[in-house]
């Protein structure tokens, strides 16, 4: 109680639920049944050596983004809010590096584009080192053997491990 006698109000209002996440949910559901419809209707036969095959990653990630989707509505009403990531070595101040995300799409779709002549080993270390030169890397020696040891790391990987072969392109014969 107060000096004058009236009880004192609390003026604090509980916070208000941040709707904008919503539009999370909404994009994790897509996702989620995407994966899950196209890993479901997935045609078999890919991989002779693997008896789990292909289907099972996309339909576990699927399921995952389904059941974090709900998990994810259900605290938005109650209060639940994500923390600030004090970690980051960002400024959230700073404008938007459109520069950077255009040159990065770009390499995407010329990775695309290319993937198929040149096949997935060249076309990947293309892309990495690309990747990484537009994102500040200035070895670029260094950036074209990393990314073509990756990319010819996952190759074989998808082709031994999986049972995918990918394009092998103008060294077909060679891999």
């Amino acid at each position: 109680m107060s000096d004058t006698g009236q009880t004192e109000q609390n003026t604090t209002a509980p916070a208000r639920p941040d709707y904008a996440q919503y539009v999370v949910c909404a994009v994790m559901v897509v996702v989620g049944a995407f994966l899950v419809f196209n890993g479901v209707t997935m045609p078999g036969g890919y991989a002779k050596v693997d008896p789990v095959g292909p289907r099972l990653f996309p339909i576990a990630i699927g399921i995952g983004l389904l059941v974090m989707a709900v998990v994810l509505a259900i605290a938005i009403p109650r209060g639940s809010r994500g923390e600030a990531d004090a970690g980051e070595d960002i400024d959230p101040d700073m404008p938007s590096d459109w520069r950077t995300v255009g040159l990065l799409v770009g390499l995407f779709i010329l990775l695309i584009l290319l993937v198929q002549p040149l096949g997935w080993a060249i076309a990947g270390a293309l892309f990495f080192a690309g990747c990484a030169t537009v994102l500040g890397s200035k070895h670029y020696v260094r950036n074209i053997a990393i990314g073509a040891v990756l990319a010819v790391a996952s190759f074989y990987a998808f082709y031994s491990g999986l049972g995918i072969p990918l394009p092998a392109g103008v060294l077909d014969g060679i891999l």
